[in-house]
């Protein structure tokens, strides 16, 4: 019940914050993404490089599924940008809900979150023992011993440049689709690649599916 009442606040607000955030301004994050077994919400074993990511875009936020108020806000910002993504979900781009508290969410705690947002594949929740969270979270430059205390952020990241900004705040889904415009523009720079993938990168800016 709690997690609905959370998911009708965060819905109320979402529109009001999206409307009025101007864009953005990316800051380069240094980072190591630890290829560590992770727990999705199904329960399934994940390494977090290896199968989450992979060589794919990477969209990631950080919650739990206690919190009552900036969680269920941005995991109803990952809702819409999962919808402007379309068939890209789980292709060439990954959402990734990153548990604070993985001690109180379990697997079964997050699959019922993610049903509340109408997670589709793509779009994986993930936990795991203690230890090894917060061994990611540091990797990430994330953790902090007092959850609460979380800041509201998103990173963007390439599984193949190894490149991440992060996005303080509430980044609109508008945000969100430029910045991952502007990822797949620089994995093309990086690649020597022509203009062609610049028009699949201005798609994916646009949010067409």
């Amino acid at each position: 019940m709690g997690l609905r009442v959370s998911l009708v606040a965060g819905m109320a607000v979402v529109a009001a914050v999206v409307a009025d955030a101007g864009e953005r301004v990316p800051t380069a994050a240094e980072v190591k993404v630890l290829d560590l077994a992770l727990m999705d919400q199904q329960g399934l074993a994940r390494k977090f490089q290896t199968d989450v990511i992979g060589d794919r875009m990477a969209v990631l936020n950080f919650v739990y599924t206690s919190c009552k108020t900036s969680c269920p806000m941005a995991s109803a910002i990952f809702g819409q940008v999962q919808e402007r993504l379309g068939a890209r979900l789980g292709q060439d781009v990954v959402l990734v809900s990153l548990s604070l508290d993985p001690v109180t969410d379990r697997p079964s705690r997050l699959l019922d979150a993610a049903d509340l947002f109408h997670a589709k594949p793509g779009w994986s929740w993930l936990t795991g023992d203690k230890a090894t969270v917060d061994r990611v979270l540091h990797g990430l430059g994330v953790y902090l011993s007092n959850i609460a205390d979380h800041p509201t952020m998103v990173m963007i990241g390439d599984g193949k440049t190894g490149k991440w900004v992060r996005l303080l705040g509430f980044p609109s889904p508008d945000d969100i689709m430029t910045h991952l415009g502007r990822v797949q523009l620089a994995r093309q720079e990086f690649a020597g690649q022509s203009a062609l993938p610049a028009a699949e990168a201005n798609e994916l800016q646009q949010g067409v599916k």
